[in-house]
């Protein structure tokens, strides 16, 4: 697997959801739950950013006081970074999760496959997986999910 492609086209398949979205319904809620196409790209700016404290770990360490957030069974991340943002315009979330996502791209590219490949260097998430599960389930398939609730809400809302 090229874990760097998959997160491209991950990346590729959540901007091409948002691209048409007209400006005046970005804020609307509704896209899941109550949460607003911008509420759902702050989200995934956080998660985007934990992806950052990941890595950080596979080459060479660092603060995590996101990735502790998000690990914390007591905690509300998702509302909790949300609510974070909600000062933020469209163009600052979009920024945020695009240069997030350009740090992503430029950790990957220093983990070694073989160790994206080894199963238990993230107990956290399973003993039994290994950091590329963590990026097709966690990443890319997070992002294909709130891209197709995007395409769903521009379809109600542009009557497609």
């Amino acid at each position: 697997m090229n874990a760097a492609d998959v997160l491209r086209y991950g990346h590729l398949t959540l901007l091409g959801s948002i691209e048409g979205l007209p400006k005046e319904y970005w804020e609307t809620g509704g896209v899941t739950g109550v949460w607003s196409a911008k509420d759902v790209m702050a989200h995934l700016a956080s998660y985007e950013l934990v992806l950052v404290e990941i890595l950080s770990g596979f080459t060479g360490g660092g603060a995590t006081p996101l990735l502790d957030q998000f690990r914390d069974p007591g905690e509300s991340f998702n509302d909790a970074q949300v609510d974070a943002r909600a000062g933020q315009s469209v163009a600052e979330t979009l920024a945020e999760l695009n240069g997030a996502h350009e740090r992503v791209l430029a950790l990957i590219g220093q983990v070694p496959e073989e160790t994206a490949r080894r199963t238990g260097t993230l107990p956290w998430y399973g003993e039994a997986y290994a950091l590329e599960d963590v990026i097709v389930y966690l990443y890319y398939g997070h992002k294909r999910e709130h891209s197709a609730q995007i395409d769903v809400f521009r379809d109600g809302i542009m009557g497609g």
